[in-house]
């Protein structure tokens, strides 16, 4: 596939670098130059300083031929341009992101088709909405809708008082009478798993479950993991991120939010009806603890300095706060984080990858998603006519190694896959991979 990407900042870059490991043909316009060599002297790609809404660089670019573009700069105007652009080029596929949710209004003067644009992606409130269903969900590490929440994606790390502990995974299924839930993964020091019904589970291990909604609760009190009251909540961090956070929960929680600069303490302010907006530095521990952080049932570090958001994070585990949630930029510090023992971490960049990498490879995937510190892929097929996966029961295909076929929705009926279940057209299957494992397990849905 020929794919331009513009923007070759976090998302740009990191996009860029994923599609180039499938081996498609990706071109990058970046209009920094520093930011151009990086990109140069680390992707498998055909890098060009310039600006992409010219015609000449999108031309360079190869815009006459490409199937996709992703204009995914800081610039929604240039985004929109460039979209509108290669349109003209008769480009299938165009991708715009998006800051200014005005643009996404439905009565909007101008609409997405007028805009060029196939799909607007909002990084901030894709990632604000993650971080609510993890305040929400106050026991997970990670969570995951499919079809707007009938079947949802746990990570739970198991502490030394779990009673699961040193027990086989086969006992899981026994004692719960074969339950609507699938063990995918799991997460020890720095593996990913992909567990045997002999695997045994060791304190400190992150498991990862696929479970019906109705049965989340039951299963969680399982677990050792019961639903905790949330009723005070401190954020530090004013940005967009968490205006959308704090706009979506005002009212429903006692929250405070800290933020540094003036300005954007009074925007989120003048969006709020019931939190308190405090101006001053989230990292000023005196100013947290003035701030009754210790008292917290959750501590939401959100600010755009990843070096805050994890000291500040560690400190709240310190002093005592049931729960954090921090969000890192920074690629490179997710693999660590496992190490960190933070509570929950979320990575704008790849929810923002994993939306972008959905919309790429088309209708036959519903959801793609990678975990921060987890390596492997959560993806939701559309089981197609003819596809391989239709042709026999689970137990005569070639499952790869690796990969663990963790539920099925057929129409509004969840499916726990066993040996003999025959998957049919129009299945919607959620498929757990490791990296090396997922070409395999995508030629089965073909």
């Amino acid at each position: 596939m020929e794919i331009i990407i513009i923007g070759a900042g976090d998302i740009g870059y990191q996009s860029a670098r994923r599609f180039s490991k499938e081996k498609h043909n990706i071109a990058l316009i970046e209009s920094n130059e520093a930011l151009a060599n990086f990109a140069s002297d680390n992707l498998d790609a055909f890098v060009i300083t310039g600006n992409g809404c010219s015609t000449s660089i999108l031309k360079e670019a190869g815009v006459e031929k490409a199937d996709v573009l992703a204009a995914l700069t800081d610039n929604d105007e240039v985004n929109i341009l460039a979209c509108k652009i290669a349109k003209k080029y008769g480009v299938k596929t165009t991708i715009a992101r998006i800051r200014n949710p005005e643009y996404l209004v439905e009565d909007h003067i101008i609409s997405k088709e007028e805009f060029g644009v196939d799909h607007f992606l909002q990084p901030e409130k894709e990632t604000a909405d993650t971080i609510v269903r993890l305040i929400r969900q106050s026991n997970a590490t990670d969570i995951i809708e499919f079809e707007g929440g009938k079947l949802k994606f746990f990570g739970l790390r198991l502490d030394s008082s779990s009673s699961l502990l040193h027990k086989k995974l086969m006992d899981l299924s026994i004692e719960l009478d074969n339950p609507p839930l699938t063990v995918t993964a799991i997460k020890r020091g720095q593996h990913t798993i992909v567990p045997k019904g002999s695997d045994i589970l060791l304190p400190g291990d992150q498991i990862y479950m696929v479970c019906a909604p109705y049965y989340q609760e039951t299963a969680l009190e399982y677990l050792g993991k019961s639903k905790k009251q949330i009723e005070n909540i401190l954020i530090i961090g004013g940005g967009l991120t968490a205006t959308f956070v704090a706009m979506e929960l005002d009212g429903e929680i006692n929250m405070k939010i800290i933020e540094s600069d003036e300005k954007k303490a009074l925007a989120i302010a003048e969006k709020l009806n019931k939190s308190l907006v405090i101006h001053g530095d989230g990292s000023n521990l005196d100013l947290l603890m003035s701030e009754n952080l210790d008292s917290m049932d959750q501590f939401i570090a959100i600010t755009g300095d990843d070096e805050t958001n994890i000291i500040t994070s560690i400190v709240a585990q310190h002093i005592g706060v049931k729960r954090t949630v921090s969000l890192i930029k920074k690629s490179e510090y997710l693999p660590l984080t496992p190490a960190l023992n933070l509570d929950a971490v979320v990575s704008k960049q790849q929810i923002t990858v994993n939306a972008i990498t959905r919309l790429i490879k088309g209708g036959g995937i519903a959801k793609f998603a990678e975990l921060p510190g987890l390596d492997a892929e959560i993806v939701e097929f559309v089981v197609k006519e003819k596809s391989k996966i239709t042709r026999k029961p689970i137990m005569h295909l070639k499952i790869p190694k690796g990969s663990v076929l963790g539920a099925i929705l057929r129409d509004d009926e969840l499916i726990i896959p066993k040996g003999n279940t025959q998957i049919i057209a129009g299945d919607k299957v959620v498929v757990f991979s490791l990296p090396d494992s997922f070409p395999s397990v995508e030629s089965l849905f073909e």
